[in-house]
């Protein structure tokens, strides 16, 4: 990968990190507070409760997706962007457009999906 293309690829991992910190910055936080004013029976705490795990649940995505970001631009500074931490071959230009974190070559990737769904059934 030549340098114009890592420069590309850095601006557009900055670029997703500034997305999910406004994100997580301007996000209004009403559906974390439940105020028992506003609750008047076990319905109305019930859907409290799942607006505020979907709320959780959202923001651990994002923060996930924000150390993955991080540690790609890490990989950019230290000359190790682009390549599967498995093989240390190169991640292929398609899988980079779409996840530019990406940490492993698509072969690897689907051999831990296949792994962790192993872990799941059983």
């Amino acid at each position: 990968m030549n340098k114009t293309q890592i420069e590309a690829y850095k601006k557009k991992l900055l670029e997703l990190k500034q997305q999910i910190l406004n994100d997580s910055y301007t996000r209004d936080t009403e559906d974390l507070k439940i105020s028992t004013d506003d609750l008047a029976d076990e319905a109305d705490i019930a859907a409290s409760v799942i607006n505020q795990q979907v709320s959780f649940g959202l923001r651990d995505r994002n923060f996930a997706k924000l150390r993955q970001i991080e540690d790609a631009l890490y990989r950019v500074n230290s000359g190790t962007y682009g390549l599967c931490d498995e093989c240390e071959e190169p991640i292929s230009e398609k899988r980079l457009e779409r996840q530019p974190f990406a940490t492993l070559c698509i072969t690897h990737a689907e051999e831990l999906e296949r792994e962790q769904r192993g872990r799941i059934a059983v």
